[in-house]
Parts: structure tokens; C-alpha cells; sequence
């Protein structure tokens, strides 16, 4: 049987990269899947290619309550309530601390970490309807060792928020857990100079490749299936073994 067979997901980010694949791979699995982005093209698309009967793409700005709110009204009103979320949106500005304006300090903070609180509290309401629940934060290796100012910060936010949002739906039914990822080959990432970089970086990785990214969205899939229904308030790391050096 498939592993999310009648479950309804809300996977932010996802008209691309990683955020894509966890989508199909929800589909393939059984879920029907709203997949919501700011990017209106790629998002229908992948939507289409997925079939309306399993697919529905919402335009949305995850930093809007309001918007929070329609996504998760057509959600039910579509497939019906909400059983599993996946906090996948996010930006970094590769950026020296001192160059870093606080403009592009709050954009980063806005998307990161502030989406995920919204996130949680628009779809806890649906999830008990469901009678409970799965939600997914995708932070980073940097939610658990140093990188760059901004981006940092808030992954470990999303952890710290995981594990508190965690205890305060444990009663409902919902669990709440984070996923950090180490470099993943992405198209934005995987081309021109970057990519050197990236490849000479992966000689220092223990497993010395990059993760692709359907190897992350296994992890997603197994805390959102019941499998992982005893896991909660936990972090699931995916990074070939950079932070056990």
C-alpha cells in the first residue's frame, strides 16, 4: 500500500528543486498535494504534470497570515483536511555580516523563519479535523553549526520552534520535526562557477558526493507517513556526514 494513501499535503517552495521532488514523490505515494510558490509558471506546470486529481498549485507568499489562510481554505476545499505540511520555502543571501543590510536581514528572517510560524498555526486548526497530523521544517546543517549570517540564524530558529511547537501539539496529535539537509545538487546550485566550487567541496564530504534531492525527500516521506508516528520534536539530519567531522 502506498505510504501517504489519503493523506493531504501542503508543501511550500515546491514549484522547483527540492521542494518538487518531495511533491512527486508525495504523488507517487498516494498524497494529494498542494504545491504553493511565488514562481506562477513552473508551479502550474508541475501541478499539470502531476494531474488535477493529485495536484492543485496555489500562488502564495508564505510570509502573509492571510495568505496562509487560502492556502489551507482550498486545500480542504479541494482534497479536504490538512494531515501533513512541509515549511520548504527559503532564501540565503551569501553575504560578509557587514554587508549584510537589515532589509536583506528581515526578507531572509520573513521567509525562513517567521513562514514556519505561520505555517503552523494556519494548519493546526485543519489538522485536528484530521485527527492529527505531520509537519516537516526544513532547516539546514546551518540550523546546527555555523555558516552564513542570516540564513543561519533562522534555521537554527526552525529548530528551536520545531522542538516547541512539538510540545504545544503532542495533545492534538501533530507532530512537528526538522529536516537538515547538507548540500544538495539542485539545478539553481549544480551550474557554472558554482559548480566547480560545489564538486571541489565534495571531496571533503565523508561520502564524498552531494546529496541528490530525491534522497532528501525519502526523509520527508518517512515523517510524513505514519511510520514515524512515535518521532517528535526531533531533527533528522541528511548531510553524507559533514557535522560528525
Amino acid at each position: 500500500m502506498s505510504r501517504l494513501q489519503g493523506k493531504v499535503a501542503i508543501i511550500t517552495g515546491a514549484a522547483q528543486g527540492m521542494g518538487a521532488s518531495h511533491a512527486q514523490l508525495f504523488v507517487k505515494e498516494g498524497a494529494k498535494v498542494v504545491i504553493t510558490d511565488l514562481n506562477e509558471e513552473k508551479g502550474a506546470a508541475l501541478a499539470a504534470e502531476l494531474g488535477a486529481d493529485n495536484a492543485l498549485f496555489v500562488k502564495q507568499d508564505v510570509t502573509s497570515e492571510q495568505g496562509w489562510a487560502d492556502v489551507v481554505a482550498q486545500a480542504e476545499e479541494k482534497f479536504g483536511p490538512v494531515n501533513v505540511l512541509v515549511n520548504n520555502a527559503g532564501i540565503s543571501f551569501n553575504k560578509f555580516v557587514l554587508d549584510l543590510s537589515l532589509d536583506d536581514y528581515m526578507k531572509i528572517v520573513n521567509i525562513n523563519q517567521v513562514s514556519v510560524f505561520l505555517g503552523i498555526k494556519a494548519v493546526a486548526g485543519s489538522m485536528q479535523k484530521a485527527g492529527g497530523g505531520s509537519i516537516v521544517n526544513i532547516s539546514s546543517i546551518n540550523g546546527l553549526v555555523g555558516g552564513a549570517v542570516g540564513y543561519t540564524d533562522t534555521k537554527f530558529a526552525v529548530r528551536g520552534m520545531t522542538k516547541a511547537a512539538a510540545l504545544n501539539l503532542a495533545p492534538m496529535g501533530i507532530r512537528v520535526n526538522s529536516v537538515h539537509p547538507g548540500v544538495i545538487a539542485t539545478p539553481m546550485i549544480m551550474q557554472g562557477d558554482q559548480k566547480e566550487a560545489i564538486e571541489a567541496f565534495a571531496k571533503h564530504i565523508p561520502l564524498k558526493r552531494v546529496s541528490q534531492p530525491e534522497e532528501i525527500s525519502q526523509l520527508v516521506l518517512f515523517l510524513a507517513s505514519d511510520e514515524s508516528s512515535y518521532s517528535t520534536g526531533s531533527e533528522f539530519v541528511a548531510d553524507g556526514g559533514i557535522t560528525a567531522q
